[in-house]
């Protein structure tokens, strides 16, 4: 799953306005993937390209214990929570980042072949949704779609920045499923993906300056 993680984002960005912003939400929607590909440049974690590993996704990620564990997801997610608790002074924001990072390890145990672990070791999960395009499509797509559309919804501003924010997320996930498969695992695949995940967090930066809240009383306040 790829744009589906931001789906999370979202929702969380929507649901508590006076929380961080969506460009914050974006960073823990894909915080695990962050580091996994940078732990992966450095060959700490490790993938390998296998034709037909599964029908959408040719990623055999065989060692990823320290971020797509669920133990390491939940690390993660409690040192990001952690973090923006703290900086924004607010608990409650704290809390969904984290679970918003949490997130990540379920949707990926939806589509991965069985490759995720609890905390390491043998044992490894994932309901192998990759291998059915049919139904792994549309549910990305929609549930991307849906929380964005509820997000909409909640927010009040300037339509073409999220217009185009979208617009962004579904040429990647495009490209991801349609364009050509990589050769191999190397540092241009690590640093391509990791450019992806900095551009559309950057235009989710972009789209939560401008996205404004109705509070009670019909007044609009800014996103904090």
């Amino acid at each position: 799953m790829f744009i589906g993680h931001f789906a999370p984002a979202f929702v969380a960005a929507a649901a508590y306005s006076r929380g961080p912003k969506l460009g914050t939400y974006f960073i823990a929607a894909q915080l695990v993937d962050w580091a996994f590909f940078g732990l992966a440049i450095i060959g700490v974690e490790k993938l390998r390209i296998v034709p037909g590993f599964t029908q959408m996704v040719p990623f055999d990620l065989y060692f990823m214990p320290y971020t797509h564990s669920l133990a390491g997801t939940a690390a993660w997610a409690l040192a990001f929570g952690i973090v923006i608790a703290i900086w924004h002074r607010d608990t409650l924001g704290g809390l969904l980042a984290a679970l918003v990072v949490a997130s990540h390890w379920v949707l990926d145990w939806v589509t991965h072949a069985p490759d995720l672990t609890i905390a390491g070791g043998e044992h490894t999960y994932g309901l192998g949704l990759w291998n059915f395009p049919e139904v792994a499509m549309p549910l990305e797509i929609g549930i991307t779609l849906a929380a964005f559309i509820y997000y909409m919804r909640k927010s009040r501003g300037p339509a073409a920045q999220p217009m185009i924010l979208i617009s962004v997320l579904l040429a990647f996930q495009a490209i991801n499923w349609f364009g050509p498969p990589p050769s191999e695992a190397n540092i241009t695949l690590y640093l391509t993906s990791l450019f992806a995940f900095a551009v559309a967090t950057g235009f989710a930066v972009w789209v939560g300056e401008n996205r404004y809240f109705t509070q009670r009383g019909g007044l609009a306040a800014a996103s904090l």
